[in-house]
């Protein structure tokens, strides 16, 4: 059986070729082949060319072949290969979702994921792709500059959003699980209470509902603790906005997972503000992995 690919999405900008690196090495950790995806008809309105359809065909293949050199001098070992589409980018992109063991796209900085696609476009890939998407910020040293790097040594945890309870967080913490596996480090589960109330209560309820909370938190880990039995787990929970207590429990994050729903209705099919919050200030990779 062939291995499912991890994509990434170019574009010739510096943003695409980090995220490149990073698929690269996500690749040769888990064992995957990497294939790198350039549409010519979806190219950044700073590109440099002329209008006429064989220059963007024709840079295209250059930002393909320079990148896949690139790629194999940092991984001998790496299998590469490279398609160059005449389909919008998301539209290829979507449908390589179906088969791929992740996508991988670049985010030029913080507060903005406007990368390898128009802004627009990016985000409604985010929202539908049918497998995990990863993106990742142009500059990050951990990435261009290699996990030797001090700024990855720091890096020591995967960052799981457990919002929910029960099956919608299964493929979420399965993701994250894998990722700290795969990378030797501990996985962060983050669960955020409720702000506490301006109204009278009774101190004893507020304590018992956080007694429960963890309870069911520590249940929903239990299966993976047993199927990981050799990765650190951490239970964080904090009251406050759930946005707010996984950006603030990050610091150490080399990939922060988040979930969403894989069929979500016609009228909500966007984000949800804590992916928003975590693509848009996170400064470490970001994952956002779909879930029923």
């Amino acid at each position: 059986m062939t291995s499912r690919p991890v994509v990434a999405g170019l574009d010739g900008s510096p943003a695409s070729v980090t995220a490149a690196w990073w698929a690269a090495r996500e690749a040769v950790d888990r064992k995957l082949p990497v294939l790198l995806l350039h549409s010519w008809t979806t190219q950044p309105l700073d590109v440099p060319i002329a209008q006429e359809a064989l220059s963007k065909q024709r840079y295209g293949g250059q930002v393909l072949q320079r990148t896949e050199t690139e790629l194999l001098h940092r991984y001998p070992d790496l299998s590469v290969t490279t398609e160059l589409v005449s389909d919008p980018a998301a539209k290829a992109l979507l449908e390589l979702s179906e088969n791929a063991a992740m996508l991988v796209l670049g985010s030029r900085g913080l507060g903005s994921v406007t990368s390898f696609l128009l802004g627009s476009i990016s985000l409604h890939v985010l929202a539908l792709a049918q497998c995990p998407i990863v993106t990742v910020r142009a500059g990050d040293p951990a990435v261009e500059e290699g996990w030797e790097h001090p700024a990855a040594s720091e890096r020591d945890e995967i960052v799981a959003g457990v919002q929910e309870y029960g099956p919608a967080s299964d493929a979420l913490l399965e993701f994250a699980f894998t990722a700290a596996q795969t990378h030797r480090c501990a996985v962060r589960a983050v669960h955020a209470l409720p702000p506490e109330s301006p109204l009278p209560h009774p101190h004893g309820a507020a304590v018992l509902h956080e007694t429960e909370e963890h309870a069911r938190l520590t249940a929903v880990l239990a299966p993976w603790r047993e199927k990981f039995p050799d990765i650190r787990v951490v239970e964080h929970m904090a009251q406050g906005s759930a946005a707010q207590v996984l950006l603030s429990a990050s610091e150490h994050s080399q990939l922060t997972v988040v979930g969403r729903r894989r069929h979500p209705s016609h009228l909500a099919w966007k984000l949800g503000p804590v992916a928003h919050a975590a693509l848009h200030h996170e400064p470490c990779p970001v994952a956002v992995v779909p879930h029923d």
